[in-house]
This record gives C-alpha cells, sequence and structure tokens, in this order.
C-alpha cells in the first residue's frame, strides 16, 4: 500500500483518524465558490436603474443640422453631413452647463434630441443622423427656425440660442420672416453655411455603398448645389447672431461658443438618462465571508477519547 510507505500503518491511522474527508471537500468545495465570485466581482457587474436630475448654470442651444441631400455633397471631406457631425460633436465636448438640443431638416424639420444636460445621450442621437432621416426632400430652413421657436420655453425672452448649419438653399418658403418672428422671441440664431459657392455635384450611392453617378432634375441634368451665404447672412443679422463659413478646422464652432459663453446664464435642470448602478461589491462581500467560513471550518473531526480507570 501507498501509506505504507510513509512509515507504520498503524500509526498513520491513529494520525489519521481525525480528518474528515467531508469537511475536506467542504473547503475545497468553498475555496472554488470563492474565486467564481471573484471573477464575477471582477466584470462589474451592473443591475438596476436609476434617474438623476442634474442643475447647472447655462442656456438653451438648439443646433439645427441641415440632412437633405444636398448634404451629401464632397466639396468637404468626406461630406457635407459628416463634415457638420463632427464639428458639432466638438461642440458638444466643450460644453459644461448648457443645455443642447438637436433639430433635422430637410423638406421638413422635427426635433431628434430634446433639450438635455445629458451631452452623452445628444451625441448618441448627433451620430445616427443622415440624409434618410427625413422622407420629404428639399430644404426647409424656415420650419427649422419656426420648430425651433416653439421648443424653446415661451415665457422667456433670453438665453435662447439657435445654431443653423445648412448650405443655405431655401426651397420652402420665406425664411427671412421666420427669423423675425425668432428675433420677437429672443432667440439668437448664429447661421453656418457648409459647402461650395461655386456649386457641386450631388453624389448618389446604392445600399452598399457604392457610387451610382449623380443627381439629376427631370431633363436629365446634373443638379449642383452651392452655398446660399447670403440668406444665412440675413437670418443671423436679423437675430442679433452672426454668420460663419465651415472651415476645414472647424473653427467657426468654437468661435460660436466662444460667443455663447459671454451671454447671461440661467439655473438648467434635466433629467439624465437612466444609468446601470454597480453591483460588484455585494458579490465581493460574499467572496470574503466565504474565505472566511473555509479558514475557519477545521479538516478535523472531534474524537472520542475512552479512558480507562483503574479503581
Amino acid at each position: 500500500m501507498a501509506m505504507e510507505r510513509f512509515g507504520n500503518l498503524e500509526l498513520i491511522k491513529k494520525l489519521t483518524l481525525s480528518i474528515s474527508q467531508r469537511r475536506q471537500i467542504l473547503k475545497v468545495a468553498l475555496i472554488i465558490i470563492t474565486v467564481i465570485f471573484l471573477i464575477f466581482s471582477l466584470a462589474k457587474p451592473q443591475i438596476g436603474t436609476k434617474l438623476e436630475q442634474v442643475k447647472r448654470e447655462g442656456v438653451d442651444i438648439l443646433i439645427a443640422i441641415d440632412v437633405s441631400l444636398s448634404m451629401k455633397a464632397e466639396d468637404i471631406k468626406p461630406n457635407r453631413l459628416e463634415k457638420a457631425k463632427h464639428a458639432v460633436g466638438k461642440l458638444i465636448d466643450l460644453l459644461e452647463g448648457d443645455r443642447i438640443g438637436l433639430i433635422a431638416f430637410a423638406g421638413e424639420a422635427f426635433v431628434q434630441c430634446p433639450l438635455t444636460l445629458d451631452y452623452g445621450a445628444a451625441k448618441m442621437f448627433l451620430d445616427i443622423m443622415n440624409t434618410d432621416l427625413i422622407p420629404t426632400p428639399g430644404t426647409a430652413i424656415g420650419k427649422a427656425i419656426l420648430l425651433a421657436v416653439k421648443t424653446f420655453e415661451q415665457r422667456e425672452r433670453k438665453h435662447k440660442v439657435l445654431v443653423l448649419i445648412t448650405d443655405g438653399e431655401d426651397h420652402a418658403g420665406e425664411p427671412l420672416k421666420i427669423a423675425e418672428l425668432a428675433e420677437k422671441e429672443g432667440v439668437i440664431v448664429y447661421t453656418v453655411g457648409i459647402g461650395s459657392v461655386q456649386g457641386v455635384p450631388i453624389p448618389l450611392y446604392n445600399q452598399s455603398g457604392r457610387n451610382t453617378g449623380f443627381k439629376k432634375d427631370r431633363k436629365g441634368e446634373v443638379v449642383t448645389s452651392k452655398l446660399d451665404e447670403l440668406t444665412l447672412e440675413k437670418i443671423a443679422l436679423q437675430t442679433g447672431g452672426k454668420y460663419f463659413r465651415a472651415t476645414g478646422g472647424e473653427s467657426e464652432l468654437n468661435k460660436i461658443y466662444e460667443e455663447i459663453s459671454k451671454m447671461e446664464k440661467k439655473e438648467l435642470a434635466s433629467l439624465k438618462f437612466s444609468q446601470y448602478e454597480d453591483r460588484f461589491q455585494y458579490l465581493l462581500i460574499f467572496a470574503i465571508i466565504l474565505l472566511i467560513a473555509e479558514a475557519v471550518i477545521s479538516e478535523r473531526k472531534k474524537v472520542k477519547t475512552e479512558w480507562r480507570g483503574r479503581f
């Protein structure tokens, strides 16, 4: 037998008589379970949600982005829309207390993201903006301004800024008259013109992303899209804002932010999106308890000792 190699078999049996095999198995099981719980706690599980109300000082900023087909023009790389989205993302990163909201517009306009202090949520809504978002073709600048006016709190006459990013080719009305209404409501409009004043064709792509040519009119002639700076300058001038032309360095939105940071602030409150709460600490506590239990449990069982006395 293997045990005989260690010494006298009878003596070894007497020494190991008090060792409990069940307790040894239990201690091993506790160590294995402890390791499992430690691994799960390192994964930092998150369970449950909570809503937070955030209060800061700032102004309300709505950014209206043109998502019409003309924003696919590639006179600014990679195209007008992607360049605009990248610049807006950088502007959101600069904000420290202002509420931000997004409006998408083409032939119609709608609120893509309501005014919020949750900048992460705003950037998420920004990422999904594309030229397929609004089925109605065209560029209705006036409708975007009017929607912004309605979205802002009506009882206030200040702390309201609209940043309008478009190529300026309005096809649906008289944006200057609606700009007058924005002025009366205390909305300051900063306009950003994106594109070329000379005009460029609008590329078309299929579902696989392959170029299929350029947009054509009913006569079969290639349609060109050019920047209408005059209209954008008049809108900004009417409302007390400024006009900027988009550049490769995207400095125009930095300049707008500098203008906004000089404005009078107000206290803003907003509910942040649900956030998951960390629960790893409960697993860690349970693992520590199991580890302590393993250390406390002895491998030996109680052995009854017979005493023989002489009388």
